[in-house]
């Protein structure tokens, strides 16, 4: 038997369980929300590691041994299971306060992809409705050359050709910044910084963290 036998039975049986753990995970999920499942829902409590909540958002922290040992419906060894140097599952929804009455009350609205922002940001809004507005300039322009249409604006050539570049992302890209679900580091300032943006979409999607 070669090395590349037991390693092949390993990879299986991993896959098996993993096939077993979304099953299980799918059967309970219609009935999640159901009174009866209360008691179902207090037992996933020593999954969670903690709750953090902020100004727009809360993230959950999930422990992902654990997660999986409770849907093995092996909750009696949940409180013995270490949980040292395990990397966190973070699940995080998009959250707002809002005042009703005398009281103000946090808003969970649904959950969002990890890594993800929470709200439109005005200035990368901004910074591409300028590059389609320049972009629209040029395409109109009577001058020599890009420099001079650059000299126009008060800006200086590199500015310009990165700005414009801007107007030629990915359609899910520009809907995704508009709607505010870019990569939380995803800012003017590190949009801008890309000088080598490239044209192919799917290179872009890539560069900027969409994929």
């Amino acid at each position: 038997m070669t090395l590349h036998a037991p390693l092949r039975v390993l990879i299986n049986a991993l896959q098996l369980v993993q096939q077993r753990v979304l099953k299980r995970a799918a059967e309970r999920a219609p009935t999640w929300s159901e009174p009866s499942e209360l008691r179902s829902r207090s037992g996933l409590l020593p999954v969670i590691q903690r709750i953090e909540v902020r100004i727009d958002r809360v993230d959950i922290h999930i422990l992902p041994s654990r997660l999986v040992a409770w849907l093995r419906d092996q909750a009696s060894t949940l409180a013995t299971m270490s949980a040292v140097d395990e990397r966190m599952l973070i699940l995080s929804a998009p959250a707002r306060l809002r005042r009703a009455g005398l009281e103000t009350r946090m808003i969970v609205d649904g959950p969002i992809a990890p890594g993800r922002a929470t709200r439109p940001d005005a200035t990368l809004i901004k910074l591409i409705a300028r590059a389609h507005s320049f972009r629209g300039k040029l395409m109109q322009a009577a001058v020599d050359s890009l420099a001079d249409l650059a000299r126009g604006e008060n800006l200086t050539g590199s500015y310009f050709t990165r700005l414009v570049r801007l107007a030629y992302l990915a359609p899910d890209i520009t809907t995704a910044i508009i709607e505010g679900r870019q990569p939380r580091d995803l800012t003017a300032q590190t949009l801008l910084g890309q000088s080598r943006l490239p044209l192919s979409w799917p290179e872009q999607r890539i560069l900027l963290g969409f994929v």
